[in-house]
């Protein structure tokens, strides 16, 4: 059975997941509370493209379009992280183009081990160990692990060729490309013979460049009709496009000159994705079949009208071979100068894009859904909301402070929000209570946050001021007894 030739699909890709980071306490005889020892959960894996030499049609993907990679490990106690997912990696063709479904290009993979990451695995989620401070001595949460990025792209191949032939149907670009390379295309005296592209590779003197053998065109291919839409892709990479004309056809509506004006037309209606306009392309005219005494006739009589027009002419005939050796060295000498004019190969250089100093990381914006409320948007609280085990009141309360480090509670208070209001993060719904700038970190406490409860007890300064009003005479007595019991008003002087 012969193979399929697959040059579009559309893959489904999912990146693993972060691991959830791990909350433990060190215990071990005569040390019951040795400290923080949850390890971090390992990052998800990546989905990587990568260019493969062998690889010579996107069939595999059309076959199995959904690919996923693998998951990070869950972090464990004994500071132990947990492994990373395992990157997936893609072999597809040299030329293959990376769009999104909208048709925007992310990625044109040319060159062998050119790598591009589709899909990104989620981060890990930090253990206890790792959130622990000099204020929150033993957190009772770690951070949940981030999802891994999913994504819905399109594959296209466009060949990555030097020359590419042009014609209509039977017009010989089979023939033509078998007998100067060694592809072996299929050959038969019947239309849309050719239904892939074929590529061989041609030698003229020291000059070695790649031909493609594009199905063949006929009027209304820019728009879809026969299999022009689905090939004309492939001559986009070509540094000169040759017409392949039949000078031998039997139909009485045809001509050189007529089919020559009638590809040109298509070609002018495309509209390369890469970019670049083929009307700059050089273009040689290839008037075949000359073996055919009324074919000669008609070669020799449409000449001055092509070359009239700037373009050079070769008179060939697969057949006997005739004229095969002039037009092989002429397009090696096109493609050479071709190369020479593309300006040498940029290396690679890194980026740095500094932040904006009016950069927030963040936007807070009317809720148009829900009346007085607000949405935040933005990488940070939105990864942070990703990351955060709501069953765990500790866990909301590292959340709370986290957004009000950044200023998200600054900028709801300037966009006018009110205490209750409903404020959406990454989906997620909260009713906003705005904290004080002193709120003071949890110390204790397993899996609960004593911030959210509502607590009356004095503080510090209160019960130093009550003492000394106390000595005075003046003031009420403000301390409790658990003060006294406990020691604290000798530990306050």
């Amino acid at each position: 059975m012969a193979s399929r030739f697959v040059d579009r699909v559309v893959i489904h890709l999912a990146a693993g997941n972060g691991g959830n980071g791990c909350a433990s306490v060190h215990r071990e005889k005569f040390k019951p509370l040795g400290g923080p020892d949850g390890g971090n959960g390992g990052h998800g894996g990546d989905v990587v493209l990568v260019v493969d030499p062998g690889v010579h049609t996107l069939l595999d993907f059309h076959f199995r379009p959904h690919a996923r990679a693998g998951n990070g490990k869950q972090g464990q106690g004994g500071h132990r992280n947990g492994a990373a997912g395992e990157d997936l990696e893609l072999r597809v063709p040299d030329g293959t183009v990376v769009l999104t479904e909208d048709g925007e290009v992310l990625a044109d993979l040319v060159g062998a081990g050119t790598r591009f990451v589709a899909a990104k695995g989620g981060r890990g989620g930090l253990g206890n160990a790792a959130l622990a401070s000099r204020a929150r001595k033993a957190p009772g949460f770690a951070l949940l692990g981030e999802p891994g990025e999913e994504r819905n792209l399109v594959l296209e191949l466009r060949s990555v060729a030097d020359v590419g032939l042009l014609g209509f149907p039977s017009a010989g670009k089979s023939s033509l490309i078998s007998v100067l390379s060694a592809a072996k295309p299929k050959i038969a005296d019947y239309p849309f013979t050719t239904l892939v592209p074929n590529l061989g590779v041609v030698s003229a003197g020291d000059t070695v460049f790649t031909m493609a053998d594009v199905p063949g065109l006929i009027p209304g291919a820019s728009q879809g009709r026969g299999l022009g839409l689905d090939f004309l892709r492939h001559i986009e990479r070509c540094a000169v496009l040759v017409h392949v004309i039949d000078c031998a056809t039997y139909e009485p509506e045809r001509d050189p000159i007529s089919d020559f004006d009638a590809l040109e037309n298509e070609l002018a209606q495309y509209t390369p994705v890469l970019g670049g306009d083929l009307d700059s392309r050089p273009r040689v005219v290839v008037l075949n079949k000359v073996d055919v005494p009324d074919a000669a006739e008609l070669a020799e009589m449409v000449r001055p009208d092509f070359e009239a027009r700037g373009l050079r002419v070769f008179e060939v005939s697969t057949a006997t071979h005739a004229g095969l050796r002039e037009l092989t060295y002429a397009l090696g000498q096109i493609v050479e100068e071709h190369r020479a004019a593309q300006p040498p190969p940029a290396p690679t250089k890194v980026v740095v894009t500094p932040k904006a100093v009016d950069d927030g990381g963040f936007t807070v914006e009317p809720d148009p859904e829900e009346p007085g409320g607000f949405i935040v948007r933005g990488a940070k609280p939105e990864r942070w909301v990703r990351q955060t085990n709501f069953a765990n009141d500790e866990a909301v309360g590292y959340l709370a402070e986290r957004l009000y480090r950044l200023g998200v509670e600054k900028e709801l208070a300037r966009m006018g929000a009110e205490p209750g209001c409903a404020v959406t993060i990454d989906g997620v719904t909260f009713d906003w209570e705005p904290s004080t700038p002193g709120v003071v970190e949890a110390l204790t406490g397993r899996g609960s946050d004593p911030r959210l409860e509502d607590r009356s007890r004095t503080t510090a300064a209160e019960r130093k001021e009550a003492r000394r009003l106390r000595r005075e005479g003046t003031g009420p007595d403000l301390d409790t007894p658990n003060d006294e019991e406990s020691g604290t008003e000798d530990a306050d002087e």
